[in-house]
């Protein structure tokens, strides 16, 4: 292995882990008493200035044709919204346990390629789904043994619906060779529209009260937002969309790590296996070639050609 790849397998990696890092660092804000969309307009406006000042820095234009305005807003309305679902489950089930939920997204983009795009269903994808299935029965009781909320588990459903429709509209929409860089900045940029909106424009925005809770905002932004995305796209440049894909199955495992450790959420028997039903079932449909096809962008999932 020649230290190029091996610095792609672990750029893959903490690309995952990073992205894995989104309740160790919101749930504090959320018990210090602030809500879901005032967690959020402070992520998406900070990594909005991370991110433009990082194109800044690598001097990346701005510059976006007229066409190319409402697939941006859209894209980023279903972005925004499926961080929405996402924190706003964090009040009805264990972290860990709803950020490996939301990695079912890719079995999603495989049902809406083939009903929407006429894409056939691989035997791979087909296992994966009951694979899924399977893992998704197991979890669905959280550690105390009580059924998990069933509004938890329909925002979640709905968190990584919005996110694979947005995966397959940047695949089908006039945005597929947009920059990734310049892609994520407006989809944050018009995302963040949500929450000025659902917080009366700014009106309702609770503030944050301390410096160590500025810390955690602006980690929000930075670890599973700006360096998730740039050091998965190094990556992809030095081993591959494939496996760097299969890296991301660590996602729901650093979450799962941190709710345990940091937070004292409870793990069983049941809920190991449940996770590792469902990190098989998405590696078999990342690694089966067809879909990957489709989740080029923000992920950039491609195969390397």
């Amino acid at each position: 292995m020649t230290g190029a790849t091996r610095r792609g397998y672990l750029l893959g990696a903490a690309a995952a882990a990073f992205y894995g890092l989104n309740p160790l660092f919101a749930l504090p804000l959320y018990e210090a008493g602030l809500d879901p969309d005032s967690v959020l307009f402070y992520r998406y406006l900070l990594a909005v200035a991370l991110l433009g000042g990082l194109m800044l820095v690598r001097r990346r234009s701005f510059a976006v044709q007229r066409r190319e305005v409402l697939p941006l807003a859209a894209l980023g309305l279903l972005f925004s919204f499926s961080s929405l679902f996402l924190f706003r489950s964090y009040r009805y089930m264990d972290a860990g346990i709803a950020s490996t939920l939301l990695f079912l997204y890719p079995l999603l983009v495989a049902v809406i390629m083939a009903v929407g795009f006429r894409e056939r269903i691989s035997p791979a994808t087909f296992l994966s789904i009951l694979l899924a299935l399977g893992g998704i029965a197991l979890l669905y009781r959280g550690g105390d043994g009580r059924t998990l909320d069933a509004t938890g588990v329909a925002l979640v459903f709905l968190s990584s619906l919005c996110y694979a429709i947005y995966i397959v509209g940047v695949n089908r929409s006039t945005l597929a060779s947009f920059p990734a860089e310049k892609l994520t900045f407006y989809a944050l940029l018009f995302g963040s529209s949500v929450y000025l909106v659902r917080l009366r424009m700014g009106i309702d925005l609770q503030p944050i009260p301390t410096l160590p809770l500025w810390c955690d905002a602006v980690a929000l932004a930075l670890f599973p937002t700006i360096l998730s995305l740039v050091a998965m796209a190094a990556a992809i440049r030095r081993i591959g969309s494939t496996p760097t894909a299969i890296l991301g199955a660590l996602e729901p495992v650093t979450a799962l790590f941190f709710g345990v450790a940091v937070f004292g959420e409870a793990i069983t028997l049941r809920i190991v296996a449940g996770v590792a039903l469902i990190l098989v079932a998405v590696s078999l449909v990342v690694a089966g070639g067809p879909l990957s096809r489709h989740l080029h962008l923000p992920l950039r999932l491609h195969r390397a050609k």
